[in-house]
């Protein structure tokens, strides 16, 4: 199977997880009635599955027993700081994008709520989960899938395209921004050398960010602009701002993804 092109192995592999996964499913269903619950068992389930089928993928497909240090999940104090890196300039990015616009009059902050320190907390703990997740699926397992076949530069386009699809599937205004993200997420990885820790920290401080501004409820929209300039439906990812953020955040790792290439490893 190793010899199969990308698109038939990626299709056998997510077969596979559905297969198994989906008995999972009724079977939660069946024993937790709260939805919420439910929803949030069966996501635990699914990447529980994914990690332990990554690993049987490795041994009988690849004949390399551990897949996840090859995607760059490593335990390694480099890799810790690549973390709370990338933590602090997604959070950062956020709230100054949403800092700008509250200069321009574009969005105005309220004050916070006394239940403010436990968004913080709660954003925290979403972020870092959300930034794992999803990192080690499309910038590990999908990422790696696609540079077994294809040149670098094609498969990080392939892999921000999939991702961005993948997550807009009602609204294609957000797509630019995602596109964007994918390919920031991707030369994240490459400027931290291949591990996934920088890529995991910049994913998980922009939900923590906006999970702050979003469920602590900081600001409202003045509406003197329109909606495309900040967020069509309040989506600040369908808006040119934030393509404009995104698109710094992009060249700045593609800058630090050159600059790690040129240079060797300290």
């Amino acid at each position: 199977m190793s010899t199969y092109p990308a698109p038939l192995r990626i299709g056998v592999f997510l077969l596979l997880l559905l297969l198994i996964w989906t008995p999972l499913v009724g079977l939660t269903n069946w024993l937790v009635h709260d939805a919420n619950t439910a929803s949030i068992v069966t996501l635990v389930l699914l990447y529980a599955e994914f990690i332990v089928l990554v690993r049987l993928w490795g041994r009988y497909v690849y004949d390399q027993p551990d897949l996840l240090k090859r995607y760059g999940l490593v335990r390694t104090r480099r890799n810790g700081i690549n973390l709370l890196t990338g933590l602090a300039i997604g959070l950062t990015s956020l709230l100054l994008m949403f800092t700008v616009q509250g200069i321009f009059g574009w969005v105005i902050w309220l004050p916070p709520q006394p239940s403010l320190p436990r968004m913080i907390l709660e954003g925290s703990l979403t972020g870092l989960g959300f930034g794992f997740a999803e990192e080690l699926l499309f910038r590990g397992w999908l990422l790696d899938e696609l540079q077994r076949d294809y040149s670098s530069k094609k498969a990080m386009w392939i892999c921000a395209i999939v991702y961005a699809l993948l997550h807009a599937p009602r609204s294609i205004a957000q797509v630019p921004a995602l596109i964007l993200l994918g390919l920031a997420l991707v030369l994240a990885k490459r400027a931290s050398r291949g591990r996934l820790g920088l890529s995991i920290g910049l994913h998980g401080g922009l939900v923590w960010g906006y999970y702050i501004v979003n469920v602590g409820q900081l600001i409202q929209y003045s509406n003197q602009v329109p909606d495309w300039l900040t967020g069509i439906s309040g989506n600040p990812l369908a808006s040119l701002t934030g393509i404009a953020a995104l698109g710094t955040i992009a060249l700045g790792m593609r800058f630090a993804a050159s600059r790690s290439i040129a240079l060797p490893e300290a």
